[in-house]
């Protein structure tokens, strides 16, 4: 019995020791970890308040700085648009540039063999005039260079062809508007393509009356006027002599043309000359005049045969219809 006491005693003195140790050791660590923690919690708060301060500073002066950025990118892309849109406009003026410099150098080119053609036309006959009137025939027409105003009523033939159009159309327009300029009151007015089409298809068959503004009209209207054209004024000749012919009228049929590209031109003399019929003094109650555009004179000497058989036919068509035939020396 004395044996398990002494054994008791041994183990309980162990222990309290253990548990002695073991609370010293909390308070030591407590002691050592409390002496500079709350300090270094304290600084780390002020640290990162005065940093985020001054991130937001700068963030706001970045923002200022895009702003102006932006608005001077604006402005860049404005003068850049501005650059294009002149670039833009120089080109166009250098190409209208180089086209008035290439028509120069055709025009400067070809200048002498124009005139040596229009001279060919006006003073010699084509193998078809001669076979119709013969070697030994010489004009008598002394009408060039002015033209009878003696019509009440005008009626405009117009080659619309796209040669007419293409090279001759401004040309042309202005000798219409010289045209009218000689006759300052007229009792009516018509305008046909060579095709015998109407200019207004409302006044088929009928005179336009004449005044200011319906001339006004006529000439804004011929300026896009680009009608389907065979290239011969035969049709149109016809169509108005057999529409508008009239015993009581002095009528004047104004041709406007480059090329003949029919048949005979002896064929389109004698249906004229039946069809325009004359009056008791042996006057045709049609006159028919005729203005030439050389504008087949710029191609090769061999394509050149259509622009010599109009000069001929309209020759011949004014002299025997009491007309006045106009060969231009060129065609701008």
């Amino acid at each position: 019995m004395a044996r398990q006491r002494r054994a008791a005693e041994e183990f309980s003195l162990s222990f309290l020791d253990v548990i002695c140790c073991g609370f010293g050791a909390v308070i030591l660590l407590l002691m050592i970890t409390k002496t500079v923690q709350p300090q270094i919690i304290e600084a780390s708060t002020v640290n990162l308040q005065g940093t985020v301060a001054e991130l937001e500073q700068q963030l706001q002066e970045i923002r200022g700085e895009t702003v102006v950025l932006n608005r001077d990118l604006n402005a860049k892309h404005e003068q850049l648009s501005a650059y294009e849109e002149r670039i833009a406009i120089l080109r166009g003026q250098l190409a209208s540039a180089r086209s008035r410099y290439d028509n120069t150098r055709v025009e400067s080119q070809s200048n002498e063999v124009i005139t040596e053609q229009l001279a060919r036309a006006r003073q010699q006959l084509s193998d078809e005039m001669q076979r119709l009137l013969g070697t030994q025939y010489q004009s008598k027409n002394n009408l060039i260079g002015g033209i009878p105003v003696d019509s009440e009523y005008i009626i405009f033939i117009i080659d619309t062809s796209g040669s007419m159009f293409s090279y001759a159309w401004n040309r042309m327009i202005q000798e219409v508007e010289n045209t009218l300029s000689i006759y300052p009151e007229v009792k009516g007015i018509q305008v046909m393509n060579d095709m015998g089409q109407y200019m207004f298809s409302r006044y088929r068959g009928q005179w336009i009356p004449d005044t200011p503004g319906r001339r006004k009209v006529i000439m804004q209207n011929l300026r896009n006027w680009n009608v389907f054209s065979n290239s011969s004024p035969v049709e149109g000749i016809e169509a108005a002599i057999r529409t508008f012919y009239d015993p009581g009228k002095k009528i004047s049929l104004y041709v406007f043309g480059d090329e003949f590209t029919g048949d005979s031109i002896s064929e389109v003399v004698d249906t004229v000359d039946r069809i325009n019929r004359a009056d008791a003094s042996g006057n045709r109650l049609v006159r028919i005049h005729g203005v030439g555009f050389p504008v087949q004179f710029i191609r090769a000497p061999n394509l050149q045969t259509t622009g010599i058989r109009f000069a001929t036919l309209m020759r011949e068509l004014a002299y025997r219809n009491g007309g006045t035939f106009v060969a231009l020396n060129d065609f701008r």
